[in-house]
């Protein structure tokens, strides 16, 4: 008896580490998404909008060829892409674009889905650095 009471103890011990971590969440994630491809852009946008509904404040950040998801101009080919963004928008994530890969790939500022934010060193540095604990990923 004493042996199961000592074993459901070490358990609990050893799980209270576990549970703390998942129930804190929280962390900031800076997704920065340099694609175009439709797959590796909907894994980038899908698991950014997970770890949103898991209570993370999140940000995409459309660099390179990406910013191409966001203008209307493609919403043909990046419609499901482009209502997901949509979606992390509404829910109060940040979506920034790259103003230099904008101007590079001819996307207009008023080409943009609603929501969606031209970024500058302020905007993009704040998102990105004034929090420590910030989680990055790159599609």
């Amino acid at each position: 008896m004493r042996r199961l009471i000592f074993s459901m103890l070490a358990a609990v011990l050893l799980a209270l580490p576990l549970a703390t971590a998942a129930s804190a969440g929280g962390d900031p994630l800076f997704v920065n998404m340099t694609t175009a491809d439709t797959h590796r852009a909907k894994m980038a946008i899908g698991f950014t909008l997970k770890q949103q509904e898991r209570k993370h404040p999140v940000t995409v950040f459309l660099n390179d060829k990406g910013v191409l998801i966001g203008a209307k101009a493609h919403a043909v080919e990046y419609k499901e892409h482009q209502e997901l963004l949509a979606k992390i928008i509404t829910a109060g994530g940040n979506v920034v674009i790259c103003p230099m890969c904008m101007e590079h790939y001819g996307v207009k500022s008023d080409d943009l889905l609603d929501g969606i934010q031209i970024g500058s060193p302020e905007l993009t540095g704040k998102l990105l650095f004034d929090d420590d604990d910030t989680k990055t990923l790159t599609w």
